[in-house]
């Protein structure tokens, strides 16, 4: 019997996001147009693409969103952000794990009680796609926001693969072959980034994410660099020393 603490022990993991996942505009930006053109169901996915680049939120979040969860003004207002309210979210866990059958289970907010909400700000950016979207498929406030082919939950395989297909044809090689954007979680982290390194204060960007301030700090420590010029100034100014006088010949 080996001492205690002594031997093998488990790799240490870190949950802190990889810098070189998140996605700056224009690969945001080639990404999600190559979604809108898809010829089936791309305007759909790029509805549920959007949200999660816009509003942080999670992929098993935005496909239980219903048509009446998003508070958007009226096309000639002057203030166009809008609200999205995040109550419910349907994970997959297998039909083999569900009472239905179904792939999908309905499910509070992760680490919440199971009747909470959270709301989150939706930028006039996101406005404009989900109204253009909720026109043209016709949807009644208590359809789904972003639905499958025959009117139910969009898949996971149909998203995955879609979002495959997407950093295949739009990423350079160099960049489909690196981390980035990888996974379609990514989208999320690169929001809550973009928030965070924008000066949002952590408290609210842990609000609308549904995180805690620990957890969110935790995860993206690696991430936040909005502040770093005046950082390096506040040091250069704190920790000077004073030029040597030059020597004497």
């Amino acid at each position: 019997m080996l001492p205690k603490g002594k031997g093998t022990t488990a790799a240490k993991t870190s949950s802190a996001v990889d810098k070189r996942s998140l996605l700056n505009k224009e690969q945001a930006g080639a990404l999600l147009a190559w979604i809108h053109a898809r010829p089936r169901g791309g305007r759909r996915l790029h509805a549920f693409f959007a949200t999660m680049y816009y509003a942080g939120a999670r992929p098993e979040e935005v496909v239980a969103l219903k048509v009446a969860d998003v508070r958007l003004p009226g096309p000639d207002a002057d203030d166009q952000w809008g609200e999205l309210l995040i109550h419910t979210a349907q994970p997959e866990v297998g039909r083999q794990w569900t009472d239905t059958g179904e792939v999908r289970e309905l499910r509070g907010l992760k680490g919440r009680a199971a009747d909470d909400m959270r709301t989150v700000p939706c930028r006039p950016a996101l406005t404009r796609i989900l109204r253009a979207h909720i026109e043209k498929e016709g949807l009644k406030a208590g359809d789904l926001l972003v639905q499958g082919e025959n009117g139910g939950l969009l898949a996971g395989s149909v998203i995955r693969r879609a979002w495959r297909r997407a950093r295949m044809v739009a990423l350079p090689a160099h960049e489909y072959e690196s981390p980035l954007a990888r996974r379609v979680y990514d989208l999320r982290h690169t929001c809550l980034t973009n928030w965070l390194n924008a000066g949002v204060p952590a408290a609210d960007v842990a609000e609308w994410a549904g995180n805690s301030v620990p957890v969110l700090l935790a995860t993206y420590a690696r991430c936040i660099n909005g502040q770093l010029d005046d950082l390096k100034q506040r040091i250069e100014r704190a920790g000077e020393l004073p030029d040597l006088a030059a020597p004497r010949a």
